[in-house]
Formats: C-alpha cells, sequence, structure tokens
C-alpha cells in the first residue's frame, strides 16, 4: 500500500529572531528530507515570527523581513513539502498564515479562521479571520490546512471535508497547562471523526516568557485514536506514516510516547520555562535566596536541572531570626547539589538602616516595617550581585503567597523571574517530594518536613497570618482560577472568616502583582497575561 511520510517538526523558536528562525526551518527540512526520507515536514504556527510575537507584528519593516524569509526557504529548494507558519499582509490585512513550500514555489496558503481572543490570546488585536477551506494534493492525498484554534472549533473540518479533504495537517502553538494534552487530544479525536479524516497536530515545544509549550505532536486516526504521539517537551523532529489509498487514509499505529504523570509534566514545563528565559535573555547564570525554606529549595533544584551547576549561585542572608536548621540546610543542599555558596549576614545592613530610621520611627511600635526591611536588604544584596556579575536573579513567591500579598515589595519579590508565580504551596510541597524521587535527594527532608516560615520574627509560623495551605489552596482556586465569589466559595463547605479574609488579601494585593516578576503559567489562569483586575476598584465582596 502507498505510503506518506510526514515528519513532525517540534519547533524550539525564539521570538523575533525572524533570520534564526529560518534557518532552522532549513535545518530541520533538510534533516526530514536526508534523514528521515520524509514526504512533508510540518512546522508549528507563526514559525518564522516565533510565538506570540505580541506587537512585533505592528513593526513596519515585518512584511519585508517576512518576505525575505520565505524566498530564502524558496531558494534552498528542499527535497520535499515544507508547510511553515507565518503573518503575512494582504491588501493592508494581516493574517495569521500557513504555507506549502515545494519545489522553491509557495503552492498554497490558509489563513487562520477561527482566532482566540481569551485567557492568554488576543488574536485578534492583530489579524483578520480567513474565511476559505485551503485544499492542496500532497502526494496525491487531497490535504486541508487549519491553524491551532481552528481545531477546537467544528466549522474548518466540516469546510475542509466539503472541499474534498481527506487529511488534514493542523500547525499549533499550544501552551501549556496541567492536563493540557489530554485536553487536546479529546478535541482532535472529536474533529478527525467529524471529517472521517485523520489529523497530524504538530505543536510548538518552548519558553517564551510566561508561557511553555510542551510539544507533544500527534497523528489521530479518522476513528478518533491517536496512533502517534511525540515526545513532550523534546524539540526535534519526529516521523510518522500513513497508508494511503483510493477512498482514504489510514494511520497505522506507530511510536505512542507516553504522557507525562501530572507532577513530571509540571516540573519540566518550570525547568524548560526557566532554561529559555534565562537562555534566550542571555543571561551569564542566576542567583537566588536560599532561606533552608521548601520555595527557594525547590527553585535551586529546578535552577540546577535547567542550567547546570556551574551557572548557579546561591546565597544564605542569615538574621537574628535565621534558625541553625535553615542554615544547616541550605549549606546542605548546595553541597549536593554543588552550587557556588556563600552567607552574608544581613544583621550590619538592617541596623544601618534602622540607626537612620530612629528619628522617623521615634514613638513609633515594631510592626511589619521591621519584618520587611530585613526582606528588603536581602533584595539589595542579591540585586548587587546579580548587576556586578550578570545573573538573573531568581525570586522564589509561589502563586499562594503571591495571591495574598505575603511578600515583600522590593524585597524577596525583587528579581527577574519566579518560577513558582503560578504554583500554590500544597504543588510546591509536591514537586520537591517528587524531584527527590528523580535520583539523589537534593532537598533535605527537613527542609519539606517542617512548618513553613519567614523567620522574620521570633517562632514565626506561615499559618499564624494564613489558613492552612490545604485550605486556602484550594479557597484561592476557586476564587482566582474560577472566578467564584466569595459566598459561593462559603457554600461550598468553607468558613466564612477564612474564605473573606483569603479574598480580601487577593483584591487589595493586585498592586504587588503588577510589579512582580514574570512567572512560568501553569493552571488555566495564572497572574499575569489572563488575569487582568484593576487595582483601583470598588467592588465589594460578597456574590
Amino acid at each position: 500500500m502507498p505510503s506518506l511520510t510526514i515528519a513532525l517538526a517540534q519547533l524550539n523558536t525564539y521570538v523575533g529572531d525572524i533570520p534564526g528562525n529560518t534557518q532552522k526551518v532549513i535545518q530541520f527540512a533538510t534533516r526530514a528530507a536526508a534523514e528521515l526520507a520524509a514526504d512533508v515536514v510540518i512546522f508549528p504556527e507563526l514559525t518564522l515570527t516565533g510565538y506570540p510575537p505580541e506587537d512585533l507584528l505592528l513593526r513596519p519593516s515585518l512584511d519585508l523581513r517576512i518576505e525575505r524569509a520565505l524566498g530564502e526557504i524558496k531558494a534552498a529548494r528542499l527535497p520535499l513539502a515544507v508547510i511553515v507558519g507565518y503573518p503575512k499582509r494582504i491588501d493592508g490585512t494581516l493574517f495569521n498564515m500557513a504555507g506549502v513550500i515545494q519545489a522553491g514555489e509557495l503552492i498554497a496558503e490558509y489563513a487562520k479562521q477561527c482566532l482566540p481572543n481569551y485567557q492568554v490570546f488576543d488574536e485578534k488585536r492583530y489579524f483578520a479571520a480567513g474565511d476559505q477551506a485551503c485544499v492542496f494534493e500532497l502526494k496525491g492525498v487531497p490535504t486541508a490546512l487549519t491553524i491551532c484554534e481552528d481545531i477546537w472549533h467544528a466549522a474548518p473540518m466540516a469546510q475542509a471535508k466539503a472541499a474534498g479533504a481527506k487529511l488534514m495537517l493542523n500547525l499549533n502553538a499550544s501552551p501549556y497547562h496541567q492536563g493540557k494534552q489530554a485536553e487536546r487530544e479529546a478535541i482532535v479525536a472529536a474533529r478527525a471523526q467529524e471529517g472521517a479524516m485523520p489529523v497530524v497536530y504538530v505543536n510548538l515545544v518552548g519558553g517564551q516568557d510566561e508561557l511553555v509549550f510542551d510539544g507533544g505532536s500527534v497523528v489521530v486516526d479518522a476513528q478518533g485514536q491517536t496512533q502517534f504521539r511525540a515526545p513532550a517537551y523534546q524539540e526535534d523532529v519526529f516521523l510518522a506514516k500513513l497508508d494511503v489509498n483510493q477512498h482514504a487514509v489510514s494511520v497505522p499505529a506507530q511510536n505512542l510516547t507516553t504522557i507525562p504523570s501530572n507532577h513530571d509534566a509540571v516540573y519540566q514545563a518550570l525547568v524548560l520555562g526557566m532554561r529559555d528565559y534565562v537562555n534566550k535573555n542571555r543571561f551569564k547564570g542566576v542567583v537566588l535566596g536560599l532561606s533552608g525554606g521548601i520555595d527557594s529549595a525547590l527553585t535551586l533544584a529546578m535552577a540546577v536541572d535547567a542550567l547546570g551547576a556551574d551557572r548557579v549561585e546561591a546565597v544564605m542572608m542569615p538574621f537574628l531570626y535565621t534558625s541553625d536548621l535553615s542554615k544547616d540546610d541550605a549549606a546542605e543542599q548546595a553541597r549536593r547539589m554543588n552550587v557556588k555558596y556563600s552567607s552574608i549576614s544581613i544583621e550590619p545592613m538592617y541596623n544601618a538602616f534602622m540607626a537612620q530610621l530612629a528619628g522617623e520611627f521615634v514613638g513609633l511600635k515594631r510592626d511589619t516595617t521591621e519584618e520587611n526591611l530585613q526582606a528588603r536588604c536581602r533584595g539589595v544584596l542579591l540585586m548587587a550581585i546579580s548587576n556586578k556579575k550578570g545573573y538573573l536573579v531568581l525570586t522564589t513567591g509561589n502563586k499562594s503567597e503571591m495571591a495574598v500579598g505575603y511578600s515583600t515589595l522590593y524585597g524577596d519579590m525583587a528579581g527577574g523571574f519566579d518560577a513558582l508565580k503560578d504554583v500554590p504551596k500544597t504543588l510546591v510541597f509536591a514537586l520537591a517530594k517528587y524531584r527527590n524521587t528523580l535520583g539523589e535527594e537534593v532537598i533535605p527532608e527537613t527542609v519539606i518536613t517542617r512548618p513553613p516560615s519567614a523567620e522574620l520574627a521570633p517562632d514565626q509560623k506561615d499559618e499564624d497570618s494564613l489558613p492552612p495551605y490545604d485550605i486556602l489552596d484550594q479557597i484561592l482556586a476557586l476564587y482566582v482560577e474560577q472566578d467564584f465569589s466569595a459566598e459561593a466559595i462559603i457554600a461550598k463547605g468553607f468558613a466564612r472568616d477564612q474564605v473573606e479574609r483569603a479574598v480580601r488579601l487577593v483584591d487589595i494585593n493586585e498592586y504587588k502583582r503588577r510589579q512582580a516578576p514574570i512567572g512560568i503559567r501553569i493552571s488555566q489562569r495564572g497572574f499575569g497575561r489572563d488575569r487582568r483586575y484593576p487595582i483601583t476598584s470598588g467592588w465589594k465582596m460578597g456574590d
């Protein structure tokens, strides 16, 4: 039986680097032809610009740069069909486009029809929607093109089927959140069954600011069964084969990589997001405050996994309230992970600040000001190391803390990247335990088992001022990620005082979050581009 050999290129693009992305396309396509003998290679959505290009799409030279890039791919005269994504302006209107280049010619183009404008997406800001199917001959098979969001809606598939297509190719830049792979495959299966044709789904891989793209490209047969799945989080070109006859295209069972477990998927997303942010922004390495607590311990482990121990520096910054256990645990983890480690006391700095502020503080009682000053001393030290060495400061606040403002502006929030920004505290503990199963136990057990504390006051514990994290995280998930009202959360059985306190803290701390470093999004609603609430607001808690 004749076959169609398809190369799925899970590319890690660099947003804005059109020449670099173009060369990558040519390199991967050359490999697909020479090493895999592929008939066609398919790249992700907006390959040439990277995704999301945001307001780079408004730059006056965009059209010229894209035209030049397409010209280079044509000039390479690659010995297979190349399907690639790019923006294209037609009669003054910009479209999110996919094109087919074969034998040095652009033989077909498709304009994305369904433009997402929710969560992290705002494509209607930039693009006009297409309205036509694109069906072309691929080794004798009538083949349709669609792009990302198109596959989440029935109309583009119905249109392609009506135009005679027997195979659907779908180019994607689908960002990760927990459970996303299963969601994608269910949607692709539904479309394949509706169209009675296989769907080849190719996804982007890599980190872009707060988004992570996890790959996991698939081929689904006409009955909706996934017959091929590429590895998650891996940049490479993968081969799938389809059988072709006069009446239909079928997909034999072939390589089916296992979907990672939730903790595995989250951990890989965080590591990849950190690695790409540091490397694509050309930082020499990273530095973080290692407190002996769970958040900084997990961040250190991820940093080493992302960058290697030689590019990571950890600094313990003890004060009067820092326990010996914290000091010992921090030093022990640094030893286990073989990173550069130092201990710099903040007591002289703190005392100098307090001496200078003595006149301002006369007659005023001690309060959180003194606690915050400790955190700000630490922030100054880390930023100085960053400036001197060209290292990015990693902050270590988790989603629970960011939600309720349990953090200090210009203190522990001082830095450039927060890998845990969308990771609730309960998940932080789970990920720390998971990381210790991957080999050597790099996070000391006492870090995981003892009660969390900021250690800014004697015998301080987080739960002195917050509900227990297993309760708090449930309340926050309902309020932050699902927009439940306070009363609706209380109706689910949570204590009124805990709910009202948590909701109030979320609302009044929006101003802090606007000044926080960016962090990796792993939920369906992270703090950042897809949760936008006003700082100044008269909205009252209640229904």
